[in-house]
């Protein structure tokens, strides 16, 4: 589904020094597959993430999606590639608080064609991460994981094929981590595709490849048995 083939990307600073972020990345992501992408603070895990979402551009090499070269694609082409078979979760929730959970989730599809059953399928987003009856909350009345698994359901609502999640743990407590593992280990036995980005090894574990990243470049691409995030919540429940 994505290919990377000896992608450089390389930003300058405000002292005017060049830092090269990627340096000549080559990686493979197969449909359906859950990988997590792991490495310090500054190993150019967040540049290779933009990259694979389309949010940037690479300087030198090749990025594929499902077949198609993004260097060959408008802005305009890569907006419509995004809002359609791209779902993305950051750490920072960046839900809008005047708007409630289901206007949030909305968002992606208002000014679509689909506009017309948008909070049909904006209510059954919230529904499937079981919060159905948040749906009038505004984000200041939700818990950290509720606001996690209202971004998730944004990102879900136009049916992505690929799931790119940041940090999505990284502002919540143990509890709301293992809730929100458990719904991306749930959305890649569906069938979706999640790269997930982190630098906690207590959360690649639940990823069935990790990919790891230093100076910019693949060090290890191994494959492991995933931790069952559903498990250990319901163990931590039943404690």
């Amino acid at each position: 589904m994505i290919e990377l083939e000896s992608v450089v990307r390389t930003y300058e600073t405000d002292e005017g020094r060049r830092v090269q972020a990627l340096r000549g990345v080559s990686l493979r992501i197969g449909k359906g597959e859950f990988v997590a992408i792991m490495g310090p603070s500054g190993c150019g895990k967040s540049t290779l993430m933009n990259v694979i979402g389309t949010l940037d551009r690479p300087d030198a090499g090749r990025l594929r999606f499902a077949g198609r070269d993004i260097a060959a694609l408008s802005d305009e082409d890569l907006s419509h590639l995004r809002n359609r078979r791209i779902g993305f979760v950051f750490q920072a929730f960046h839900l809008l608080p005047l708007l409630s959970a289901v206007e949030n989730v909305e968002l992606p599809i208002a000014y679509s064609p689909d506009e017309a059953d948008g909070r049909v399928r904006a209510l059954r987003a919230l529904a499937d991460l079981g919060l159905a009856e948040r749906a009038s909350h505004r984000p200041g009345e939700l818990s950290g994981g509720q606001q996690q698994r209202v971004a998730i359901a944004r990102a879900l609502v136009t049916d992505p094929e690929l799931i790119v999640a940041d940090e999505p743990t990284g502002n919540l407590d143990s509890r709301s981590s293992l809730e929100v593992m458990a719904v991306l280990q749930a959305l890649w036995r569906a069938g979706k595709t999640v790269v997930l980005v982190t630098h906690e090894p207590d959360v690649a574990r639940f990823a069935p490849r990790l990919v790891t990243l230093r100076d910019g470049a693949v060090v290890s691409d191994v494959r492991q048995e995933p931790a069952s995030a559903e498990r250990e919540l319901g163990s931590k429940e039943a404690a």
